[in-house]
Parts: structure tokens; sequence; C-alpha cells
């Protein structure tokens, strides 16, 4: 499979996996762990990715995580730039699952679950971060007094 292709089946099954979330509501267990078994099959992509990157000599000259030339020089190639996209697909949508069970548990309504997904999905650490607010902003008006 060209790289090309990859890239695109991997954004789809990525995809699949968000909307599942977004439908959380309707069966949360079932959904979640739909995402969950799309993270682990594009995790495996990844693993597979990297792996086949570094024995087939697939890095680029001069490319390191020691400096940010280092970085540059690594993702100079599709192919690498491919393996860091299916990172970031995986782990993504494993925060997004992580984040909608977490605020099923914690009583988090859906409604404020929405932007959360959607900044996951688009900016993973601003995401996170949102979540953790509504959380924590929840958890305090919750409280006995």
């Amino acid at each position: 499979m060209t790289a090309d292709r990859l890239f695109d089946v991997a954004n789809l099954f990525a995809l699949l996996g968000w909307i599942a979330l977004a439908f959380a509501p309707l069966a949360r267990d079932r959904l979640v762990l739909v995402a969950r078994v799309i993270g682990v099959a594009l995790a495996l992509t990844y693993a597979g990715l990297l792996i086949g990157s570094i024995v087939g000599g697939g890095m680029s000259e001069g490319g390191g995580f020691t400096s940010l030339a280092g970085v540059a020089a690594l993702f100079s190639r599709p192919e690498a730039v491919l393996v860091g996209w299916v990172h970031y697909l995986a782990f993504d949508l494993w925060v997004g699952a992580w984040a909608i069970e977490d605020a099923g548990r914690r009583g988090v309504p859906h409604w404020a679950m929405v932007p959360v997904l959607f900044l996951t999905l688009m900016a993973g650490p601003i995401g996170l971060l949102v979540y953790l607010a509504v959380r924590a902003g929840l958890s305090r008006t919750q409280r006995p007094a």
C-alpha cells in the first residue's frame, strides 16, 4: 500500500473512532470500545511503520531527537511524516476515548464534551487541557457545601 493510500485509510479509521465518541451517550461502553479498538489498530500501524522505517534504512541523514534541526531532518521524507501523523491519530483518539469514559463516570454532560472532542481531534493537548478544566470546574460545583 502506498504512503498516500495508507494516510487516507488511517484518517478514515480515526474519523470512525471520533464519530463513535460523538455518539457515546447512545451506548457509551460499546462506542468507547470501538474507538479504543481503532486506537489500538492505529498504534499497531504506527509501530509497523516506525519499525519498517528504522529497519529499512528510511531514517533521514542527520535526523535525530536531540535538536530541532535533527527532528526537522527526520520529517523531511513523506514516509516519516506518515509515521508521525499516525502517531498523532492514535494518541489523540485514545485521549478522546479516555475523556469520554472519564466524563461518563464523573457525570460530565455530553454537550460539554462536544467541544472537548473537537479540540482533542484538532489540537490534542488543548483538548486535554480543556477537558481537565471542565472536569475540575464541574467537580467544584458538584461538591456538597
